[in-house]
C-alpha cells in the first residue's frame, strides 16, 4: 500500500452526539483536510490521489459514521493495514454517557441516526454495538460527558500536537450522613479510622486543621490507609491519562463529612500536586453544623 510516510491520517469516531463535529472542526483548523463517512475501502486510494496533488495534502481526517455498516465493518482492516505500511494513523474514539447524550437529544429535539422512529436510547445501545470494534483500535478515547465545545476542542488540539494534558483530579470529601456526591467515579470509605469528633478538643475543628490531620493520619489505620490510596491512584491515574480521560472524580467520605475524609483529600491532594498532577479540592461538608 503506497502511502506517503509525511501523512498524517486521524480517524474520527464515536457515538452520534459525543461530538465528532467539534473534533473535526478542530482538527481542520490545525489544517487537516476533513472528510466525512468515506468508505473505508476506498481511504488508500484517497490517501495516494492527496499525496499526489500539488500540494500534497499531507494531513488528512476522517469521521467514521456508525450509520454505513456495511463500510464500518471494514475500518479495522484498514487501519491495520496502513499501520503495517508505516502510515501515520491515529484513531480517536469520543464516548459519552447514555444520559449526557439523552440530555444533548432533549436540548436539541433531534433523533438519533440509528433510531429515526424508535427511541433515542435504543439508537444509542445498537451504536454502542456496532462501534466495539472502534473503541479497541482507539490511539486516544475521550469521554465527552461533561466537556463542553471548547474544552473537547483543547484536548484535541492538545493531543494531536503532542501535548495532551494529563487527566484532572476532582477530589471531594464529602459525609456520607449526607449521601455521596453522585458525580464521583472513585469513592472510598473512611469510616473506620479513628474519629475526631469524639475527641472534646478536636470536635469544632476540621480535617484542614493540624491538629486533626495528625490524629486522622498519625493513626496506624491512617498511615496505612493513605500509603495505599496513594499507591492505587499513582497506578490509575496514568491508565486514565492513556485512555484520554479529561477528569476524575475521587470521592473521600466519612460519617459527617469534617474530620477525616477532608484530612485525607488534604493529603492527596498536597500529594498530587507535588506529582505534578492538575487538582480540584473541594470540601462539600466541611462547614456544615456538625
Amino acid at each position: 500500500m503506497d502511502t506517503s510516510s509525511r501523512q498524517h491520517l486521524v480517524f474520527v469516531a464515536g457515538l452520534s452526539g459525543s461530538g465528532k463535529t467539534t473534533a473535526m472542526a478542530a482538527l481542520e483548523d490545525l489544517g487537516f483536510y476533513g472528510v466525512d463517512n468515506l468508505p473505508a475501502q476506498l481511504v488508500p486510494q484517497f490517501l495516494k490521489l492527496c499525496g499526489q496533488t500539488t500540494p500534497p495534502i499531507e494531513k488528512v481526517a476522517l469521521a467514521v459514521d456508525a450509520r454505513e455498516e456495511q463500510f464500518l465493518r471494514s475500518v479495522p482492516e484498514v487501519v491495520d493495514s496502513l499501520r503495517k505500511s508505516g502510515a501515520w494513523i491515529e484513531v480517536i474514539f469520543l464516548d459519552s454517557s447514555d444520559e449526557a447524550l439523552l440530555n444533548r437529544y432533549r436540548e436539541t429535539r433531534r433523533v438519533h441516526p440509528l433510531s429515526p422512529e424508535g427511541s433515542v436510547a435504543a439508537g444509542i445501545a445498537r451504536e454502542r454495538e456496532l462501534l466495539i470494534d472502534a473503541v479497541s483500535m482507539a490511539d486516544l478515547r475521550l469521554d465527552t460527558s461533561a466537556m463542553n465545545v471548547h474544552q473537547l476542542k483543547s484536548r484535541i488540539t492538545d493531543h494531536v500536537r503532542g501535548e495532551a494534558r494529563p487527566t484532572v483530579v476532582n477530589l471531594v470529601s464529602f459525609g456520607f450522613r449526607y449521601g455521596p456526591p453522585r458525580t464521583a467515579e472513585l469513592l472510598f470509605d473512611m469510616r473506620f479510622l479513628p474519629n475526631p469528633y469524639f475527641e472534646g478538643t478536636l470536635r469544632s475543628q476540621t480535617g484542614r486543621d493540624a491538629p486533626v490531620a495528625r490524629y486522622v493520619l498519625d493513626s496506624e489505620g491512617g498511615r496505612e490507609m493513605v500509603g495505599r490510596l496513594v499507591d492505587f491512584l499513582g497506578y490509575v491515574l496514568p491508565q486514565y491519562d492513556r485512555e484520554g480521560k479529561a477528569y476524575v472524580t475521587v470521592a473521600i467520605g466519612c460519617t459527617g463529612g469534617r474530620h477525616r475524609s477532608v484530612a485525607v483529600a488534604e493529603y492527596l491532594s498536597e500529594h498530587l500536586k507535588g506529582e505534578g498532577r492538575e487538582v480540584n479540592l473541594i470540601h462539600r461538608d466541611a462547614e456544615r453544623e456538625s
